[in-house]
């Protein structure tokens, strides 16, 4: 990785890559969100040069060095974007169709053209960089956040014992397609989707995953 500047606490008084702006200084974080993304598609974590990022979002180079200070901040602020733009929770009125359109879009995510290589460098540069890592995993946190509801909808049904754990059985969906991307190799399909989210549903009714 090569990159100018540490990490340090930016101008508005918090981490790089955390603060939430409005007007053109929005304008600005936007264009170097897409920016960061198309390098880290392009060249990986490894790769990411905040100079490169400020040449393609056609900002000044001081800007992004004083905002971001270093690739993980960029990392992690788009990340926070990602969530922020995350579509909303399923609610299908069953557990089967929730976790199953859950799966589907994890599915979707991961071979998008775009997003698919985006995932596979922000989760190579978690595995080197603690700031990064961090951000991956309030990333999750956000997401399994929202569709746990899912999982509390479904024991005030009845569904589910009670005790079950939202956020375990969230995990349960989306674990053996990051396998598929990240290990096997296996095809990511709806298939594999519609597989993983019955397990999770079959798992969770025979109380795997009350507390």
């Amino acid at each position: 990785m090569t990159s100018e500047g540490s990490v340090g606490v930016d101008a508005d008084g918090g981490e790089p890559g955390t603060v939430r702006p409005g007007g053109r200084t929005a304008r600005v974080r936007e264009a170097v969100l897409r920016a960061a993304g198309d390098a880290l598609v392009e060249h990986g974590f490894d790769g990411l040069d905040l100079a490169d990022v400020a040449r393609r979002a056609e900002v000044g180079k001081t800007t992004v060095y004083r905002r971001w200070s270093a690739p993980a901040g960029l990392v992690a602020d788009l990340l926070s974007d990602m969530a922020e733009q995350s579509l909303p929770r399923a609610d299908t009125g069953s557990l089967a169709g929730d976790l199953r359109a859950n799966a589907r879009l994890v599915v979707r995510t991961l071979t998008d053209p775009r997003q698919g290589p985006l995932f596979v460098a922000v989760i190579a540069a978690a595995t080197c960089d603690p700031r990064a890592a961090d951000a991956l995993h309030r990333f999750y946190a956000v997401r399994i956040g929202e569709w746990s509801g899912c999982v509390a909808a479904a024991v005030d049904r009845g569904e589910l014992p009670a005790g079950t754990d939202p956020g375990e059985v969230i995990a349960a969906v989306s674990a053996p397609l990051y396998y598929r991307l990240l290990a096997s190799g296996a095809p990511l399909d709806e298939e594999a989707a519609d597989r993983a989210a019955a397990a999770a549903v079959a798992a969770a009714r025979d109380g795997v995953y009350v507390r």
